[in-house]
């Protein structure tokens, strides 16, 4: 885990380029899996000297929850879950040299969950996407 560094977010794992998010979701295509109650939207990219093999966004849509305080409390759990388990795609990609990835986890329910149970749910996610980047 020496590129991720320690058990961090850092501002430079955010997903935050406009067209890094357009061909995420709509000119590359991504590939997406889901996990009720996330969506997990992902592609590959290049990586670049100094930037991050990973790069993710947490979206949870205004149809789900009207109170930004619960859309808050969602995307917080989800980031804190990555920032957990996020070593499972870093050990992955450290055999695939010159491999980044671009994900966006999508939340779907409209009811809230406890953390532990969002917690294994993008546990889950992030395995099965190590699995499947590792048959490619």
């Amino acid at each position: 885990m020496s590129e991720s560094g320690t058990m961090t977010f850092r501002k430079e794992e955010r997903l935050c380029g406009r067209t890094l998010i357009e061909k995420l979701f709509h000119k590359e295509g991504g590939r997406s899996m889901a996990a009720f109650p996330l969506r997990l939207v992902y592609m590959k990219t290049g990586a670049a000297d100094g930037a991050p093999a990973v790069q993710m966004l947490v979206s949870v849509p205004k149809r789900c929850f009207k109170r930004a305080v619960k859309r808050n409390r969602v995307k917080r759990q989800v980031r804190e879950a990555y920032r957990k388990n996020k070593h499972i795609l870093y050990d992955k990609l450290q055999g695939c040299g010159g491999t980044g990835l671009a994900m966006a986890f999508i939340w779907i329910d409209d009811k809230l969950w406890d953390s532990p149970k969002v917690e294994l749910k993008v546990a889950n996610l992030m395995q099965r996407l190590a699995e499947k980047l590792g048959r490619e």
